[in-house]
């Protein structure tokens, strides 16, 4: 499905939001104005607005970067190991500067791609407009704006499970399962990060839970171009 692009190029990533505040009584006052505005729209018929924050994560207006994790490909001895990373931390700042920098510094060529689930619409947007809001320069890979298509390297098994399908939303556990594909939604997903973050106070758990979904997202991907996933004892957490 994907042509001329080296598996050793690609940097799968997911990340991992959070409501800004703890709960909806604790957003500042014209923050909490703008919010009832946007729950207005997606709330459910008989949720308020304070039902509805736990949402506000995903809207990076309103939420923050708890954890991102990364994994890229190398081969060694004919076999392809995966090496997974993370960056986790209740700095934004720090996470974003980190991450940013990784960036620039290692997947700053033509022939570097980024890959997420929903990615295009989600994780990349995400990571560019949280780092503006904390007064960094989002890395060369992703700040798009103006660029020509063919100049935006960012991969997305969403868009390549739509084949061209635009009103078709797969998520990534669903199509872990019915590609075999062991899911790391057993002990949560992502609905429950706020609870985890918030309340549980277990960014540890956040950080293990966004790695395992790059595991899932780079198995789906080789899966879609018809590769062999990588073995178990390849993957390798670092």
């Amino acid at each position: 499905m994907i042509k001329d692009v080296k598996l050793s190029n690609i940097l799968f990533v997911d990340i991992e939001t959070v409501p800004q505040y703890p709960e909806y009584s604790a957003m500042p006052e014209k923050l909490r104005k703008f919010w009832d505005k946007k729950a207005k729209r997606i709330k459910k018929d008989n949720e308020t607005e304070d039902e509805t924050y736990h949402k506000a994560g995903i809207y990076a207006e309103f939420g923050k970067i708890v954890s991102i994790a990364f994994g890229y490909i190398r081969q060694k001895n004919d076999e392809n190991f995966l090496l997974i990373k993370s960056i986790s931390s209740t700095d934004e700042h720090s996470i974003l500067l980190k991450f940013n920098k990784l960036l620039d510094s290692y997947f700053n060529s033509p022939d570097h791609y980024l890959c997420a689930h929903n990615g295009k619409e989600f994780d990349f947007p995400y990571i560019a407009r949280r780092s503006l809001i904390n007064g960094l320069q989002p890395a060369n890979i992703l700040n798009t704006p103006g660029a020509k298509p063919w100049e935006v390297k960012h991969l997305d098994t969403l868009e390549l499970w739509k084949f061209g399908d635009y009103k078709h939303w797969t998520s990534l556990d669903l199509l872990a399962e019915i590609f075999g594909i062991p899911t790391s939604k057993d002990e949560m997903d992502g609905s429950d990060v706020w609870r985890v973050y918030w309340q549980e106070n277990n960014l540890q758990k956040i950080d293990f839970y966004c790695r395992k979904d790059v595991v899932v997202l780079t198995q789906l991907f080789l899966k879609f171009n018809n590769l062999p996933i990588i073995k178990d004892e390849n993957i390798i957490f670092k």
